[in-house]
């Protein structure tokens, strides 16, 4: 198991993977996937998943502290490697960089040195688990460009890599959610979308609460394999709150999400989502998703309110030099 995501303390209603000793076999060990009911110093109750990871209502399990080897906790619902890397190619079309290599199952990407989106080499290949990582050719192909060695970990996808990394950093959770009726919308200011963004939408757009230098803003316009639409709300012809949408093959990203200051807290945010989400369905994306850090609690709850849950999450990392390691 990964020891690089989900560190965080187990909580009810987690969807979990628990290994115990098995009963009445103390030399052997047992696995239940399911999720937790509660949580005590003397032992913890679980209760067996459903198919597709969905909750049940089988009885809970009371596992004594004394017989946990290990919990882990997984994604809310299962996901096929697959499907991590289905959603991880269409991200990487909607952020290709400025130049960019494919070596064996590899994607190699530089931009404006600013994001790791564009800026990192990604195990998208459909045998990148098995095939060795090549390190000595991310390594020239960064240093070439002035960049350090920066890898995205896919959690499962990216597991080869994991233990040839340094300086991690945060996980960024995944969320997606399926696209099919249209979405009613409260219409609390006045919704556009543009092809390409104007000085108002830039100058609202931070990066991680930190505004980006006009190269790494004038890289978010740049063309794409796919659609590419810059939303915004107005209020009395001001721009209060923009979005970027993206599709590639068949799947809406949706990024770069700011609301000014003066009209958080308003619901903005989800006016804004629920057009953006009309937006990819009638460009004929079949899926959304996002990724948000771990740590946002008000960002995961808003995208939870616009029918997000997390699909897997991911993190970068810096590839370590083989020579001084």
């Amino acid at each position: 198991m990964s020891r690089i995501f989900r560190s965080d303390e187990v909580q009810p209603g987690d969807r979990v993977v628990l290994r115990r000793i098995a009963p009445e076999m103390e030399d052997k060990f047992s696995d239940i996937i399911g999720h937790i009911v509660s949580v005590t110093p003397t032992e913890t109750v679980i209760r067996p998943q459903d198919i597709g990871g969905m909750p049940s209502f089988k009885n809970g399990i009371v596992v004594p502290a004394a017989d946990i080897k290990i919990v882990k906790k997984l994604s809310p619902r299962t996901i096929r490697n697959s499907d991590i890397r289905k959603l991880e190619v269409a991200y990487s079309k909607a952020f290709p960089g400025i130049e960019h290599r494919q070596v064996g199952q590899w994607l190699l990407r530089a931009g404006d040195g600013i994001t790791e989106r564009s800026n990192s080499a990604a195990p998208l290949g459909p045998s990148a688990l098995f095939d060795p990582v090549p390190v000595a050719e991310i390594h020239e192909f960064y240093s070439r460009h002035g960049l350090p060695p920066l890898v995205l970990i896919p959690e499962r996808i990216g597991r080869v890599v994991e233990k040839l990394v340094e300086r991690l950093g945060p996980e960024i959770i995944v969320m997606a959610r399926k696209l099919g009726d249209e979405v009613s919308v409260e219409k609390h200011a006045e919704f556009r979308i543009d092809t390409q963004p104007d000085d108002d939408w830039l100058r609202l757009y931070h990066f991680r609460g930190k505004p980006l230098p006009r190269r790494a803003l004038e890289l978010l316009r740049t063309q794409i394999d796919g659609e590419m639409g810059f939303g915004r709300l107005l209020i009395d012809g001001r721009t209060v709150a923009i979005t970027r949408g993206t599709i590639t093959d068949g799947y809406l990203g949706y990024s770069a999400v700011e609301v000014a200051p003066e009209y958080r807290r308003q619901g903005l945010g989800t006016q804004l989502g629920n057009h953006m989400l009309n937006w990819g369905l009638a460009h004929e994306a079949h899926t959304a998703y996002l990724q948000v850090i771990a740590s946002n609690t008000a960002g995961i709850n808003l995208y939870t309110k616009l029918g997000f849950l997390e699909h897997h999450r991911h993190r970068y990392g810096l590839l370590k030099n083989p020579e001084t390691s």
